[in-house]
């Protein structure tokens, strides 16, 4: 029985982060926490990127241009959509969970969901490096494993 995972060595991987300026104060602790968490598992900062967009609905659009351009590893989307009055809280937090979904799926590159989606921004501020951890760190963490385990795992072509 063959066993695949992933391990948390960047040393030798080429990570963007792509992040939202709407809700901009919320969206710098979250990119702190990411090139924390990706520098404390070796990456390189001449193989680290950042790319801000105007909100989380263009995310998805700059992370498969980078993703596609074969120059990463992996992807990284931060941001923080807070609900409001109306239902325009559905539509952008839905459009940048499914757009990025696709762009993983479309470029076979992993793209790292790190949206928070909040009833409030005290919610937010918890989740962006207050008393529930910072959801960017997390979100380079999990790029990190998976771009190492899809480089052990088998390629479409070849046979197991």
């Amino acid at each position: 029985m063959r066993t695949y995972e992933g391990n948390f060595d960047a040393r030798d991987l080429r990570v963007a982060v792509v992040v939202s300026r709407f809700n901009e104060t919320i969206s710098k602790q979250l990119l702190e926490g990411a090139l924390d968490s990706l520098r404390r598992h070796g990456a390189n900062d001449d193989n680290l990127s950042v790319t801000w967009v105007p909100g989380a609905y263009e995310l998805p659009l700059a992370a498969e241009r980078i993703a596609g351009s074969g120059t990463v590893d992996a992807v990284v989307c931060l941001g923080a959509v807070i609900r409001g009055e109306t239902a325009h809280f559905e539509y952008v937090a839905g459009g940048a969970a499914n757009g990025i979904a696709e762009v993983s799926l479309r470029t076979g590159v992993p793209v790292a969901f790190g949206v928070l989606t909040t009833e409030t921004t005290e919610q937010a501020a918890n989740r962006a490096g207050g008393k529930m951890g910072n959801k960017g760190a997390e979100a380079a963490t999990v790029a990190i494993e998976m771009a190492n385990l899809l480089a052990a795992l088998p390629k479409p072509d070849e046979k197991i």
